[in-house]
């Protein structure tokens, strides 16, 4: 008799009101009843254009690649500006885009002639103090050595992390050992890519000629140019392990000509929002700083950085 009233006791405090066996209290619940994680952005390759407004581009003729089959696959922004202080020419917004801030660059040089950035910090510095990993993939720059020197169709004031003395020494050295280990020619990114070597963050300048930038020897049309060189060097990068489990391309240009025009900001990812979406909300490059930062969990954002929003909305969850 003690044993029946002991088992209907339990059957009546171990049951729900639908009368379904309730197993008591647990540590919080199984995963089952946890919330999904969303998936987020693990790699980027940042590719930088060069000298063109956004309406340049926009349904250009000369931009078949970027019009018909980047916009349609792709997210974008109709309202990214180069920088908040109105600063031109290239250099102090390569250097913007290392530090949300041209940190007094205001001239195209090499960094031997240049301000040399001492002791300040930037994005590459952030991510090695946090144990992620940056590459530079630069065309027309020499393997083995930090590209400190213009020769060519290869220009340094297009990568601002030369400018600063952790990265190049100081003064400057083709043998920095910073500098050496993370900033190659642009042909060994299809190497890296294919051998699923490739960094976190990944800089990508083309040479002078395939950036729309123009110089001697190169074609008239510069954006015809710089399209057909983007419609190799995007589906390479998308075919990557790197790109497939987490990665974003962004493709942006330096800035604007003629005033303070949109330039372009491109995405393309698996987590974008793609299908053609765009928004007008306003944008600069330390947006993209700051986006940076924040994929790779950096908490203290650069200078203009702190001020100016991200580009998660071009991501379905975020970043």
């Amino acid at each position: 008799m003690k044993r029946l009233s002991a088992l209907l006791l339990c059957l009546a405090a171990c049951s729900d009101s639908s009368g379904t066996t309730n197993p008591g209290p647990t540590d919080g619940g199984s995963d089952a009843d946890a919330p999904p994680t969303q998936p987020h952005v693990k790699t980027i390759f940042l590719i930088l254009m060069e000298n063109h407004n956004w309406s340049d581009i926009k349904g250009s003729g000369s931009a078949p690649y970027i019009n018909n089959t980047l916009l349609p696959m792709a997210a974008h922004a109709e309202s990214y500006f180069d920088n908040p202080k109105k600063l031109h020419p290239s250099e102090p917004n390569y250097v913007w885009l290392e530090a949300a801030d041209n940190l007094a660059i205001t001239i195209d040089a090499d960094p031997s002639a240049n301000h040399l950035v001492v002791g300040k910090d930037h994005v590459t510095k952030q991510l090695k103090a946090a144990g992620v990993s940056w590459h530079a993939y630069e065309e027309g720059s020499t393997a083995g050595q930090c590209p400190i020197t213009s020769t060519g169709n290869y220009a340094p004031k297009h990568l601002g992390a030369l400018f600063f003395d952790d990265v190049v020494g100081n003064p400057p050295a083709v043998d920095a050992p910073e500098c050496v280990s993370n900033v190659f020619p642009y042909t060994q990114l299809t190497a890296d890519l294919a051998q699923d070597k490739v960094a976190r963050y990944n800089f990508i300048t083309p040479n002078l000629c395939n950036d729309m930038h123009g110089a001697g020897g190169c074609p008239a049309d510069t954006i015809k140019t710089g399209d057909t060189w983007l419609s190799t060097a995007v589906p390479a990068i998308m075919a990557s392990k790197a790109y497939t489990d987490g990665g974003a391309i962004f493709i942006t240009w330096d800035e604007s000509e003629g005033g303070e025009f949109p330039i372009g900001m491109i995405v393309v990812s698996p987590l974008g929002k793609g299908a053609g979406y765009s928004n007008k909300m306003s944008y600069f490059h330390s947006s993209m700083v700051r986006t940076v930062e924040t994929v790779f969990g950096i908490k203290t954002f650069l200078n203009d950085a702190a001020n100016q929003a991200d580009l998660s909305d071009l991501f379905t969850n975020g970043l």
